[in-house]
Protein backbone atom coordinates (compact mmCIF):
# COMPACT_ATOMS: atom_id res chain seq x y z
CA UNK A 1 0.00 0.00 0.00
CA UNK A 2 1.30 3.37 -0.83
CA UNK A 3 2.79 6.22 1.57
CA UNK A 4 0.74 9.26 1.48
CA UNK A 5 3.35 12.56 0.76
CA UNK A 6 6.12 10.20 -2.02
CA UNK A 7 6.10 9.01 -4.82
CA UNK A 8 5.75 5.81 -5.42
CA UNK A 9 7.53 5.19 -8.70
CA UNK A 10 10.68 6.94 -6.50
CA UNK A 11 9.81 4.25 -3.33
CA UNK A 12 10.21 0.99 -6.10
CA UNK A 13 13.36 2.61 -7.89
CA UNK A 14 15.10 3.46 -5.02
CA UNK A 15 14.26 -0.15 -3.29
CA UNK A 16 15.55 -1.94 -7.00
CA UNK A 17 18.47 0.42 -6.67
CA UNK A 18 19.54 0.15 -2.68
CA UNK A 19 18.72 -3.70 -3.13
CA UNK A 20 21.71 -4.36 -5.95
CA UNK A 21 23.82 -2.06 -4.08
CA UNK A 22 23.53 -4.17 -0.84
CA UNK A 23 23.93 -7.85 -2.93
CA UNK A 24 26.65 -6.53 -4.93
CA UNK A 25 29.24 -5.39 -2.10
CA UNK A 26 28.35 -8.57 0.07
CA UNK A 27 29.98 -11.43 -2.24
CA UNK A 28 31.04 -13.20 1.33
CA UNK A 29 27.46 -12.93 2.40
CA UNK A 30 25.64 -14.57 -0.42
CA UNK A 31 28.51 -16.99 -0.56
CA UNK A 32 27.02 -18.00 3.39
CA UNK A 33 23.79 -17.55 2.58
CA UNK A 34 23.94 -20.02 -0.24
CA UNK A 35 25.89 -22.43 1.89
CA UNK A 36 23.43 -22.09 4.74
CA UNK A 37 20.75 -22.77 2.51
CA UNK A 38 21.45 -26.45 2.74
CA UNK A 39 21.07 -26.82 6.40
CA UNK A 40 19.29 -23.84 7.76
CA UNK A 41 15.37 -22.99 6.64
CA UNK A 42 15.27 -20.27 4.52
CA UNK A 43 18.57 -20.41 4.92
CA UNK A 44 18.56 -18.20 7.90
CA UNK A 45 18.94 -19.61 11.79
CA UNK A 46 15.37 -17.93 12.39
CA UNK A 47 13.16 -17.34 10.43
CA UNK A 48 12.78 -13.55 11.60
CA UNK A 49 15.92 -12.98 9.63
CA UNK A 50 14.55 -13.91 6.29
CA UNK A 51 11.42 -11.22 6.85
CA UNK A 52 14.48 -8.71 7.30
CA UNK A 53 15.05 -6.20 4.21
CA UNK A 54 18.30 -7.21 2.87
CA UNK A 55 17.86 -9.23 0.39
CA UNK A 56 20.90 -11.25 1.22
CA UNK A 57 21.17 -11.17 4.80
CA UNK A 58 23.80 -9.18 7.14
CA UNK A 59 26.66 -11.36 7.94
CA UNK A 60 27.67 -10.14 11.59
CA UNK A 61 31.44 -10.59 11.89
CA UNK A 62 32.13 -8.78 15.22
CA UNK A 63 29.93 -6.42 17.66
CA UNK A 64 31.75 -3.90 19.59
CA UNK A 65 29.80 -1.08 21.65
CA UNK A 66 27.08 0.20 19.39
CA UNK A 67 28.67 -0.99 16.15
CA UNK A 68 28.11 -4.30 13.57
CA UNK A 69 31.50 -5.52 11.27
CA UNK A 70 29.87 -7.44 9.10
CA UNK A 71 32.31 -10.28 6.98
CA UNK A 72 32.54 -8.07 4.16
CA UNK A 73 34.44 -5.79 6.19
CA UNK A 74 31.61 -2.97 5.74
CA UNK A 75 30.68 -0.95 9.26
CA UNK A 76 27.47 -0.11 10.90
CA UNK A 77 26.36 1.60 13.72
CA UNK A 78 23.45 -0.44 15.03
CA UNK A 79 20.93 1.50 16.15
CA UNK A 80 18.53 -1.89 16.12
CA UNK A 81 20.53 -3.17 19.20
CA UNK A 82 18.98 -6.76 18.64
CA UNK A 83 15.44 -5.40 19.44
CA UNK A 84 16.80 -4.67 22.99
CA UNK A 85 18.98 -7.36 23.82
CA UNK A 86 21.84 -5.59 23.00
CA UNK A 87 20.44 -2.42 24.86
CA UNK A 88 23.58 -1.84 26.58
CA UNK A 89 25.49 -2.44 23.53
CA UNK A 90 27.34 -5.46 22.44
CA UNK A 91 30.25 -5.16 24.51
CA UNK A 92 29.50 -2.91 27.94
CA UNK A 93 32.94 -2.68 29.55
CA UNK A 94 31.04 -4.53 33.41
CA UNK A 95 29.34 -7.32 31.42
CA UNK A 96 32.16 -8.20 29.92
CA UNK A 97 33.84 -8.32 33.03
CA UNK A 98 31.80 -10.18 34.62
CA UNK A 99 31.25 -13.13 32.10
CA UNK A 100 34.77 -13.33 31.80
CA UNK A 101 35.14 -13.50 35.69
CA UNK A 102 32.49 -16.08 35.74
CA UNK A 103 33.51 -18.74 32.80
CA UNK A 104 36.61 -19.21 35.42
CA UNK A 105 33.95 -20.29 38.14
CA UNK A 106 31.41 -22.49 35.71
CA UNK A 107 28.73 -21.69 33.82
CA UNK A 108 25.39 -23.60 35.40
CA UNK A 109 25.21 -25.84 38.01
CA UNK A 110 21.14 -26.13 39.17
CA UNK A 111 22.47 -25.41 42.88
CA UNK A 112 21.70 -22.33 44.18
CA UNK A 113 24.63 -18.79 44.21
CA UNK A 114 24.52 -16.07 46.11
CA UNK A 115 24.18 -14.10 42.61
CA UNK A 116 20.98 -15.22 42.06
CA UNK A 117 19.61 -13.53 45.58
CA UNK A 118 21.40 -10.56 44.90
CA UNK A 119 19.63 -10.18 41.32
CA UNK A 120 16.22 -11.19 43.07
CA UNK A 121 16.90 -8.44 45.20
CA UNK A 122 17.68 -6.24 43.20
CA UNK A 123 14.74 -6.82 40.92
CA UNK A 124 12.28 -6.71 44.18
CA UNK A 125 14.06 -2.93 44.98
CA UNK A 126 13.47 -1.76 41.31
CA UNK A 127 10.09 -3.41 40.86
CA UNK A 128 8.43 -3.03 43.33
CA UNK A 129 7.49 -6.86 43.42
CA UNK A 130 8.88 -9.17 46.48
CA UNK A 131 9.21 -12.56 44.79
CA UNK A 132 11.19 -13.23 41.75
CA UNK A 133 12.31 -16.22 39.44
CA UNK A 134 14.24 -16.98 36.42
CA UNK A 135 13.68 -17.93 33.05
CA UNK A 136 15.99 -18.66 29.92
CA UNK A 137 13.62 -16.12 28.20
CA UNK A 138 10.71 -13.56 27.90
CA UNK A 139 8.86 -15.90 26.04
CA UNK A 140 9.07 -17.96 28.88
CA UNK A 141 8.78 -15.49 31.48
CA UNK A 142 5.12 -14.80 30.20
CA UNK A 143 4.42 -18.26 29.40
CA UNK A 144 5.06 -19.56 33.46
CA UNK A 145 3.39 -16.44 34.46
CA UNK A 146 0.81 -17.78 32.74
CA UNK A 147 0.82 -20.98 34.08
CA UNK A 148 1.09 -19.36 37.97
CA UNK A 149 -1.72 -17.36 37.00
CA UNK A 150 -4.27 -20.32 36.10
CA UNK A 151 -3.15 -22.35 38.81
CA UNK A 152 -3.76 -19.46 41.38
CA UNK A 153 -7.35 -18.03 39.72
CA UNK A 154 -8.18 -21.71 39.06
CA UNK A 155 -9.46 -20.78 35.28
CA UNK A 156 -8.41 -21.35 31.46
CA UNK A 157 -8.64 -18.03 29.45
CA UNK A 158 -6.26 -14.97 29.02
CA UNK A 159 -6.47 -12.26 27.48
CA UNK A 160 -4.31 -9.57 25.24
CA UNK A 161 -4.63 -6.69 23.54
CA UNK A 162 -4.83 -6.86 19.94
CA UNK A 163 -1.19 -6.67 18.04
CA UNK A 164 0.94 -6.65 21.02
CA UNK A 165 3.89 -9.12 21.02
CA UNK A 166 4.52 -11.24 23.88
CA UNK A 167 7.20 -13.75 22.43
CA UNK A 168 6.14 -17.33 21.39
CA UNK A 169 3.53 -17.88 23.57
CA UNK A 170 0.96 -20.33 21.97
CA UNK A 171 -1.68 -18.50 23.91
CA UNK A 172 -0.73 -14.87 22.72
CA UNK A 173 -1.10 -15.55 19.04
CA UNK A 174 -4.19 -14.34 18.81
CA UNK A 175 -5.71 -10.92 17.09
CA UNK A 176 -9.17 -9.54 16.35
CA UNK A 177 -10.44 -9.56 12.80
CA UNK A 178 -13.97 -8.48 11.23
CA UNK A 179 -14.86 -11.87 12.02
CA UNK A 180 -13.88 -12.24 15.87
CA UNK A 181 -10.40 -14.00 17.50
CA UNK A 182 -8.17 -15.61 15.39
CA UNK A 183 -4.89 -16.84 15.08
CA UNK A 184 -1.72 -14.14 14.20
CA UNK A 185 -1.30 -14.52 10.29
CA UNK A 186 1.49 -16.72 9.44
CA UNK A 187 0.47 -18.84 12.81
CA UNK A 188 -0.46 -22.33 12.20
CA UNK A 189 -4.37 -22.38 12.99
CA UNK A 190 -3.76 -25.94 14.38
CA UNK A 191 -2.02 -25.15 17.45
CA UNK A 192 -4.05 -24.13 20.73
CA UNK A 193 -7.25 -23.64 19.80
CA UNK A 194 -7.68 -19.50 20.08
CA UNK A 195 -11.38 -19.70 20.74
CA UNK A 196 -10.89 -21.82 23.93
CA UNK A 197 -7.53 -19.67 25.67
CA UNK A 198 -7.90 -16.50 24.66
CA UNK A 199 -9.87 -13.46 24.43
CA UNK A 200 -8.40 -10.15 22.38
CA UNK A 201 -9.50 -6.28 22.77
CA UNK A 202 -7.99 -2.89 21.33
CA UNK A 203 -5.56 -1.30 23.49
CA UNK A 204 -6.85 1.84 25.77
CA UNK A 205 -10.52 0.42 25.12
CA UNK A 206 -11.84 -0.07 28.38
CA UNK A 207 -15.44 -0.82 27.50
CA UNK A 208 -14.30 -3.74 25.49
CA UNK A 209 -11.81 -4.68 28.40
CA UNK A 210 -14.84 -4.67 30.66
CA UNK A 211 -17.22 -6.55 28.48
CA UNK A 212 -14.28 -9.21 27.83
CA UNK A 213 -13.40 -9.66 31.82
CA UNK A 214 -17.09 -10.00 32.39
CA UNK A 215 -17.14 -13.44 31.70
CA UNK A 216 -15.11 -14.04 34.91
CA UNK A 217 -13.47 -16.87 33.25
CA UNK A 218 -10.41 -14.64 32.35
CA UNK A 219 -6.92 -16.23 34.88
CA UNK A 220 -4.81 -12.97 33.91
CA UNK A 221 -4.32 -10.12 31.19
CA UNK A 222 -0.80 -10.06 29.91
CA UNK A 223 -0.23 -6.81 29.04
CA UNK A 224 2.75 -4.42 27.28
CA UNK A 225 2.05 -0.84 29.20
CA UNK A 226 3.10 1.14 25.90
CA UNK A 227 2.53 -0.79 22.42
CA UNK A 228 5.80 -0.45 20.39
CA UNK A 229 6.06 -3.85 18.06
CA UNK A 230 4.65 -2.58 15.15
CA UNK A 231 6.11 0.30 13.89
CA UNK A 232 4.64 2.74 16.36
CA UNK A 233 5.20 3.97 19.56
CA UNK A 234 1.35 3.59 20.93
CA UNK A 235 0.84 5.26 24.34
CA UNK A 236 -1.69 4.33 27.00
CA UNK A 237 -4.36 7.21 27.00
CA UNK A 238 -5.06 8.87 30.59
CA UNK A 239 -6.86 6.78 32.95
CA UNK A 240 -6.28 3.52 30.86
CA UNK A 241 -3.63 1.78 33.21
CA UNK A 242 -6.06 3.08 36.21
CA UNK A 243 -9.07 1.55 34.40
CA UNK A 244 -6.79 -2.00 33.67
CA UNK A 245 -6.03 -2.61 37.28
CA UNK A 246 -9.24 -1.92 38.69
CA UNK A 247 -11.13 -4.00 36.61
CA UNK A 248 -8.82 -6.81 36.80
CA UNK A 249 -8.94 -6.53 40.06
CA UNK A 250 -13.15 -6.12 40.38
CA UNK A 251 -13.31 -9.12 38.00
CA UNK A 252 -10.60 -11.37 40.09
CA UNK A 253 -8.49 -11.65 36.63
CA UNK A 254 -4.27 -11.19 37.81
CA UNK A 255 -2.91 -8.36 35.90
CA UNK A 256 0.67 -9.27 33.94
CA UNK A 257 2.71 -6.50 33.05
CA UNK A 258 5.13 -7.58 29.79
CA UNK A 259 8.24 -5.02 29.92
CA UNK A 260 10.72 -6.99 27.74
CA UNK A 261 10.09 -4.11 25.02
CA UNK A 262 9.47 -1.29 27.03
CA UNK A 263 12.72 -0.88 29.30
CA UNK A 264 13.90 1.84 27.79
CA UNK A 265 11.41 3.85 29.27
CA UNK A 266 13.72 4.03 32.38
CA UNK A 267 15.69 2.24 35.01
CA UNK A 268 12.19 0.89 36.51
CA UNK A 269 10.67 0.50 32.77
CA UNK A 270 7.19 1.74 32.53
CA UNK A 271 6.28 -0.05 35.93
CA UNK A 272 8.13 2.79 38.11
CA UNK A 273 7.63 4.91 34.87
CA UNK A 274 3.72 5.18 35.33
CA UNK A 275 3.50 3.71 38.83
CA UNK A 276 2.07 0.92 37.92
CA UNK A 277 0.82 -2.00 40.38
CA UNK A 278 0.78 -5.20 38.68
CA UNK A 279 0.20 -8.53 40.11
CA UNK A 280 2.99 -10.66 37.91
CA UNK A 281 6.21 -8.65 36.06
CA UNK A 282 7.79 -10.31 32.75
CA UNK A 283 10.84 -9.82 30.93
CA UNK A 284 13.68 -10.64 29.47
CA UNK A 285 16.09 -9.78 26.40
CA UNK A 286 18.05 -6.74 28.39
CA UNK A 287 17.92 -8.08 31.29
CA UNK A 288 21.64 -10.01 31.09
CA UNK A 289 23.46 -7.48 28.78
CA UNK A 290 22.63 -10.09 25.61
CA UNK A 291 23.03 -13.91 27.70
CA UNK A 292 19.43 -15.43 26.95
CA UNK A 293 17.43 -14.48 30.22
CA UNK A 294 14.69 -13.73 31.26
CA UNK A 295 12.62 -13.29 34.95
CA UNK A 296 9.20 -13.26 36.47
CA UNK A 297 7.94 -11.22 39.45
CA UNK A 298 5.39 -11.29 41.67
CA UNK A 299 3.12 -10.14 44.52
CA UNK A 300 3.09 -12.16 47.91
CA UNK A 301 0.08 -13.76 46.76
CA UNK A 302 0.68 -14.94 43.71
CA UNK A 303 4.45 -16.49 45.39
CA UNK A 304 2.14 -18.15 47.90
CA UNK A 305 -0.14 -19.68 44.87
CA UNK A 306 2.89 -20.41 42.87
CA UNK A 307 4.36 -22.47 46.24
CA UNK A 308 1.16 -23.96 46.58
CA UNK A 309 1.08 -25.33 42.80
CA UNK A 310 4.77 -26.22 43.03
CA UNK A 311 4.67 -28.22 46.50
CA UNK A 312 4.99 -31.77 45.00
CA UNK A 313 6.34 -30.73 41.51
CA UNK A 314 7.59 -28.16 39.04
CA UNK A 315 4.20 -27.38 37.70
CA UNK A 316 5.77 -27.08 34.35
CA UNK A 317 8.00 -23.54 35.12
CA UNK A 318 11.53 -25.99 35.42
CA UNK A 319 14.29 -26.18 32.95
CA UNK A 320 18.05 -27.19 33.12
CA UNK A 321 19.38 -23.98 31.90
CA UNK A 322 17.49 -21.46 34.17
CA UNK A 323 19.59 -19.29 36.63
CA UNK A 324 22.62 -20.37 35.06
CA UNK A 325 25.72 -18.46 37.07
CA UNK A 326 27.12 -17.13 34.10
CA UNK A 327 23.28 -15.75 33.02
CA UNK A 328 22.91 -14.46 36.78
CA UNK A 329 26.43 -12.93 36.80
CA UNK A 330 25.56 -11.11 33.82
CA UNK A 331 22.07 -10.09 35.14
CA UNK A 332 24.10 -8.31 37.84
CA UNK A 333 26.16 -6.99 36.03
CA UNK A 334 23.25 -5.25 34.44
CA UNK A 335 21.55 -4.48 37.15
CA UNK A 336 24.30 -3.18 39.68
CA UNK A 337 26.49 -0.74 36.65
CA UNK A 338 24.66 -0.77 33.51
CA UNK A 339 21.10 0.27 34.21
CA UNK A 340 21.61 3.28 35.99
CA UNK A 341 20.08 6.37 36.04
CA UNK A 342 23.10 8.58 33.84
CA UNK A 343 23.26 5.88 31.36
CA UNK A 344 19.56 6.80 30.90
CA UNK A 345 20.35 10.26 30.61
CA UNK A 346 22.64 9.70 27.94
CA UNK A 347 20.50 6.99 26.37
CA UNK A 348 17.32 9.99 26.23
CA UNK A 349 19.33 12.52 25.00
CA UNK A 350 20.57 10.46 22.10
CA UNK A 351 17.05 9.25 21.24
CA UNK A 352 15.25 13.34 21.58
CA UNK A 353 18.17 14.31 19.13
CA UNK A 354 17.23 11.36 16.89
CA UNK A 355 13.33 12.44 17.22
CA UNK A 356 13.51 15.90 16.72
CA UNK A 357 15.73 15.79 13.40
CA UNK A 358 13.42 13.27 12.14
CA UNK A 359 10.13 15.30 13.03
CA UNK A 360 12.04 18.81 11.13
CA UNK A 361 12.05 16.58 8.02
CA UNK A 362 8.87 15.48 8.33
CA UNK A 363 7.63 19.10 8.80
CA UNK A 364 9.46 20.35 5.81
CA UNK A 365 8.46 18.29 3.78
CA UNK A 366 4.56 18.25 5.46
CA UNK A 367 4.31 15.13 5.13
CA UNK A 368 1.47 13.34 6.91
CA UNK A 369 3.49 11.06 9.16
CA UNK A 370 4.63 11.20 12.58
CA UNK A 371 7.26 10.40 15.10
CA UNK A 372 6.86 8.88 19.32
CA UNK A 373 9.52 8.33 21.46
CA UNK A 374 9.36 6.22 24.54
CA UNK A 375 12.72 6.78 26.27
CA UNK A 376 15.30 5.70 24.37
CA UNK A 377 12.99 3.87 21.51
CA UNK A 378 12.05 6.18 18.69
CA UNK A 379 9.26 5.24 15.83
CA UNK A 380 8.37 7.43 12.92
CA UNK A 381 4.90 5.29 11.67
CA UNK A 382 3.64 6.99 8.32
CA UNK A 383 0.30 7.82 9.86
CA UNK A 384 -0.23 11.44 10.43
CA UNK A 385 -1.37 11.05 14.09
CA UNK A 386 -0.53 8.40 16.50
CA UNK A 387 -3.08 5.78 16.88
CA UNK A 388 -4.46 4.49 19.89
CA UNK A 389 -3.96 1.37 19.19
CA UNK A 390 -2.24 -1.42 17.16
CA UNK A 391 -5.49 -2.56 15.42
CA UNK A 392 -4.99 1.33 13.55
CA UNK A 393 -1.59 0.18 12.13
CA UNK A 394 -3.13 -2.94 10.31
CA UNK A 395 -3.38 -3.80 7.54
CA UNK A 396 0.53 -2.26 6.85
CA UNK A 397 0.90 0.78 5.42
CA UNK A 398 4.51 1.06 3.54
CA UNK A 399 6.12 -2.15 4.07
CA UNK A 400 8.32 -1.43 0.41
CA UNK A 401 8.93 2.54 1.93
CA UNK A 402 10.20 0.74 5.11
CA UNK A 403 12.19 -1.40 3.49
CA UNK A 404 13.79 0.89 1.18
CA UNK A 405 14.63 3.74 4.18
CA UNK A 406 16.36 0.57 5.57
CA UNK A 407 18.04 -0.59 2.68
CA UNK A 408 19.53 3.15 2.16
CA UNK A 409 20.33 3.79 5.57
CA UNK A 410 22.16 0.17 6.10
CA UNK A 411 24.22 0.63 2.84
CA UNK A 412 25.82 4.09 4.40
CA UNK A 413 26.05 2.55 7.38
CA UNK A 414 23.01 3.01 9.53
CA UNK A 415 21.30 -0.30 10.76
CA UNK A 416 17.86 0.19 11.79
CA UNK A 417 15.45 -2.57 13.92
CA UNK A 418 14.88 -5.09 11.07
CA UNK A 419 11.25 -6.04 11.64
CA UNK A 420 9.79 -2.46 12.93
CA UNK A 421 12.01 0.17 11.81
CA UNK A 422 12.68 1.26 15.21
CA UNK A 423 15.55 3.05 16.73
CA UNK A 424 17.14 2.04 20.14
CA UNK A 425 19.84 3.97 21.84
CA UNK A 426 22.07 2.26 24.34
CA UNK A 427 25.05 4.14 26.69
CA UNK A 428 27.49 3.42 24.22
CA UNK A 429 26.11 5.04 21.13
CA UNK A 430 27.99 7.67 19.14
CA UNK A 431 26.41 10.95 18.73
CA UNK A 432 28.38 11.44 15.66
CA UNK A 433 26.13 8.06 14.17
CA UNK A 434 22.72 9.81 15.26
CA UNK A 435 23.96 12.82 13.22
CA UNK A 436 24.71 10.84 10.59
CA UNK A 437 21.46 8.93 10.55
CA UNK A 438 19.62 12.35 10.95
CA UNK A 439 21.85 14.01 7.54
CA UNK A 440 20.96 10.39 5.47
CA UNK A 441 17.41 10.69 6.79
CA UNK A 442 17.16 14.40 5.12
CA UNK A 443 18.46 12.91 1.94
CA UNK A 444 16.49 10.02 1.47
CA UNK A 445 13.11 11.55 2.01
CA UNK A 446 14.43 14.47 -0.12
CA UNK A 447 15.09 12.20 -3.12
CA UNK A 448 11.39 10.17 -2.45
CA UNK A 449 9.43 12.98 -1.60
CA UNK A 450 6.50 14.59 -3.76
CA UNK A 451 7.17 17.65 -5.40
Amino acid sequence: MNVQGVDPGRVAALLERERAAWVEARPKARALHERARRSQVHGTPHPWVAQFPPPVPLVVERAAGARLHDTDGHEYADFGLAATSALWGHTHPAVVAALRDQLDRGTVTMWPHEDQVWVTEALGQRFGLPFWQFTVSATDANRFALLVAKACTGRRRILVFNRAYHGAVDEAHAVLTPDGVARTPGVDPHGADISETTRVVEFNDLGALERELAHGDVAAVLAEPVLTNGGAVIWPEPGFHRGLRELTRRCGTLLVIDETQTIPAGPGGCTREFGLRPDIITMGKWLAGGIPAGAYGMTDEVAAGAARYTEVGDGGLGSTLVGGVLAVRAMRAVLEHVMTEQAYAVMDGLAQRYEKAVGAVIDEHELPWHVARLGGRVSYAFLPRPPRNAGQMYPQVGSELRRALWLYLANRGIVLNGMSGAALFSPLTAEADVDLHNRLFAEVIDELAER
